[in-house]
């Protein structure tokens, strides 16, 4: 089977991508409007992007209208954010998290979570994420046009939250007690419990 991209339907192609480039970590990035409202929303184009600094990155896509999503607004008036922990026990809140919700209602209240004041930025962060990452954006590369077409955010790591519940008798992070999950394509997520290790060669 070949597809030839420019041939296809541009949700066609997001389909194909977001099923064969699995699993796809979460961002689960809290944000603030001009009027003080906490936007919470999930992103599974993410992922960290180096060490010094540490960066992370990841992509709030236009909507199929092309309007941009309030992650997006909210980033670009004020270059901040945190992103939180998208683990098993908060999957339902995740999940829920992605409604479609006018941008004067919160998402944190939707899905009844609390937050607490971060260190370094001014958005607000999760009180109950087993980890935070308070994040001052470096920049903003936008990628195509229209529909679904993508807003490359590149921010640097410039606090973190640890729970030591995630932490092993070492003091690194157990990925069993972390239990993170990821998105698959189309309706599938999938659990990170299923681990195995693998030493690197010299």
């Amino acid at each position: 089977m070949q597809i030839e991209i420019s041939k296809i339907p541009v949700t066609e192609a997001y389909q194909w991508m977001v099923s064969l480039v699995a699993p796809r970590p979460i961002a689960w990035v809290t944000t603030l409007s001009a009027s003080g409202v906490i936007n919470l929303a999930p992103f599974s184009f993410f992922n960290v992007f180096g060490a010094n600094p540490p960066v992370v990155v990841f992509s709030p896509t236009l909507k199929r209208d092309s309007t941009k999503k309030d992650t997006l607004i909210n980033i670009e008036r004020h270059g901040e954010f945190v992103i939180h922990a998208s683990t098993e026990r908060d999957i339902d809140a995740i999940n829920a998290s992605s409604a479609s919700l006018p941008p004067e209602l919160s998402e944190v209240e939707y899905v009844g979570k609390r937050t607490l004041p971060s260190v370094l930025v001014k958005v607000p962060r999760l009180a109950d994420a087993p980890f935070a990452l308070e994040c001052k954006l470096r920049q903003i590369v936008p990628v195509g046009n229209g529909p679904i077409s993508s807003n490359l955010i590149i921010g640097d790591v410039v606090m973190m939250h640890i729970d030591p519940v995630i932490l092993g008798k070492d003091g690194k992070v157990d990925p069993s007690r972390l239990r993170s999950v990821a998105r698959l394509g189309g309706e599938h997520w999938c659990r990170s419990t299923d681990l195995f290790q693998m030493e690197r060669p010299q």
